[in-house]
């Protein structure tokens, strides 16, 4: 008899504790939510005193530092308008991309501060600082944004120069004779 007794209160205990487990696993998993995207309402919206959100990207070389706040559509880039700076559409298209993809085009100013690399890889940073900045005044938006990849930030750089070599890659011309 007491091996049946001794064998229902084994039971007992597992019972006891896989339910331990099964809330301490629900509660884990409730806080990991917002880390994976589930749940964006766990996000919260980021403004600073002047009520504008702020955002840091960056893109081979470039840094750019990004403002975003409610007005009329301009983009000043170093103190100058966006088609002063970007001369080509091709970078003013993809600067314009998190506006498009999420229906806002029109509804933000936009203020950055760039420097470091070339003209495009300075639109890319701006793109990317520009995505992160929306997300911080619209958490909704992150789920769109990351989905159409504009939140990762693109870790293709040049490559160095290696000894022996000419460049990268370029190796000395052979001879023959």
């Amino acid at each position: 008899m007491t091996t049946k007794t001794s064998l229902s209160d084994l039971k007992s205990a597992v019972a006891e504790k896989a339910a331990e487990h099964k809330t301490s696993v629900t509660a884990a998993a409730a806080g990991t939510a917002t880390a994976i995207g589930t749940a964006s309402a766990e996000r919260v919206q980021k403004l600073d005193a002047k009520g504008r959100a702020y955002g840091t990207g960056r893109r081979k070389d470039a840094v750019a530092r990004v403002w975003v706040s409610r007005g009329s559509g301009k983009i000043i880039v170093n103190g100058r308008d966006i088609a002063q700076y970007f001369a080509r559409g091709t970078q003013r298209l993809v600067i314009n991309q998190p506006f498009e993809l999420t229906n806002r085009t029109g509804q933000f100013d936009v203020k950055c501060v760039v420097s470091g690399g070339g003209l495009s890889g300075q639109a890319g940073a701006v793109r990317h600082g520009l995505s992160r900045a929306l997300v911080n005044f619209e958490p909704g938006l992150h789920l769109t944004l990351k989905k159409a990849g504009l939140l990762t930030r693109d870790s293709r750089v040049v490559e160095r120069k290696k000894y022996g070599r000419h460049k990268a890659r370029r190796s000395t011309q052979w001879v023959k004779r």
